[in-house]
């Protein structure tokens, strides 16, 4: 017992020390001026069009403040937002870097239930709460945690002109979930795979959206003029 309880006292320090190193980590790469932080690109589609714009964001699966962000553009140019994740690491991440920002730990998902979240790694893009992941990406030595989803109404309720939503199979259950008549982003950036397809470009062109770009899986919809 008292051999588990040092480890995990050496467990929080290193946590601790880590995050300590990636903010001034952090602080180094925010001065440094780069092209672009996202995956595929996205970002500089985002920022092309709101140009000179300052406005908020929401962004669901944030995973990490700066590698694969599709929302550090944003916040350099003076935005802010709100970033929701499953994961504890990631948004200890954010709160200690993004602090302009606020940082939720929060699994999002169609309805209020009780899930287990499959943990690739503490530090890992792959967490989540879909089966199909262990699958597709071969994971093996994984932690299951049981936690309760929420619904996007209980931690979003101000309006906003950015969506991201990368939710690792669960992007169309929490996209249907958005009341896009009461919550209006200019733009929206989300994980399209071809089994929810169909689903989810038929509910943003329901609710007024059209594409306006494809990068890789990332398919960005902007909100047309009436």
């Amino acid at each position: 017992m008292l051999k588990s309880k040092k480890k995990l006292i050496e467990y929080k320090l290193f946590y601790k020390i880590y995050l300590l190193y990636f903010y001034f980590k952090f602080k180094l790469k925010y001065l440094i001026k780069k092209k672009s932080y996202s995956q595929f690109g996205e970002d500089l589609i985002i920022d092309k069009f709101f140009k000179n714009f300052r406005g908020k964001y929401v962004d669901i699966g944030c995973f990490h403040p700066i590698k694969y962000s599709n929302t550090l553009l944003l916040y350099k140019r003076g935005w802010n937002g709100l970033n929701i994740d499953l994961n504890p690491a990631s948004i200890d991440l954010f709160k200690i870097s993004r602090t302009r920002d606020s940082s939720i730990l929060a699994c999002l998902s169609d309805k209020k239930k009780n899930v287990v979240i499959y943990y690739d790694n503490q530090f890992s893009a792959l967490n989540s709460i879909s089966k199909d992941n262990l699958k597709n990406f071969r994971i093996k030595n994984l932690k299951k945690i049981k936690t309760k989803t929420k619904i996007f109404i209980d931690v979003v309720k101000e309006n906003f002109d950015f969506l991201n939503i990368d939710a690792e199979g669960q992007d169309f259950k929490i996209l249907k979930t958005i009341d896009l008549k009461r919550f209006t982003p200019k733009l929206i950036n989300i994980e399209v795979e071809p089994i929810n397809k169909k689903n989810i470009y038929k509910y943003l062109e329901d609710n007024g959206y059209k594409i306006l770009k494809i990068k890789s899986a990332s398919h960005i919809f902007k909100k047309e003029k009436k």
